[in-house]
């Protein structure tokens, strides 16, 4: 059996496959949310801080020391307000410690 296998594009695949497609969305609003409040992150910090899954009113970031997550937990209600602000119903915000593999 002779088969032509036609390539595509990640943005080809990701549009023709409707769970790609959601998943490919789900990145852009978390990325999209930590760009709105990455001006509030220290500076210091900023490099180390991920965008995580987003459900519902729950967003969570990922971080790659216990440190950072403390310094971030502290400013949990300042970047909620920025979120609420730039219209994400965001009730709750997780910070999360990525493990080192």
């Amino acid at each position: 059996m002779n088969r032509r296998f036609n390539p595509l594009t990640v943005l080809q695949a990701t549009e023709a496959s409707p769970t790609l497609a959601a998943l490919a969305e789900r990145a852009r609003d978390a990325a999209e949310r930590l760009r709105a409040v990455e001006d509030l992150i220290p500076r210091d910090l900023r490099a180390g801080v991920q965008a995580g899954p987003a459900e519902g009113e729950e967003w969570c970031l990922l971080v790659g020391s216990n440190a950072a997550a403390a310094k971030l937990r502290q400013m949990i209600p300042m970047l909620l307000g920025r979120l609420r602000l730039r219209g994400w119903h965001v009730s709750s915000l997780r910070i999360k410690v990525r493990s080192r593999r």
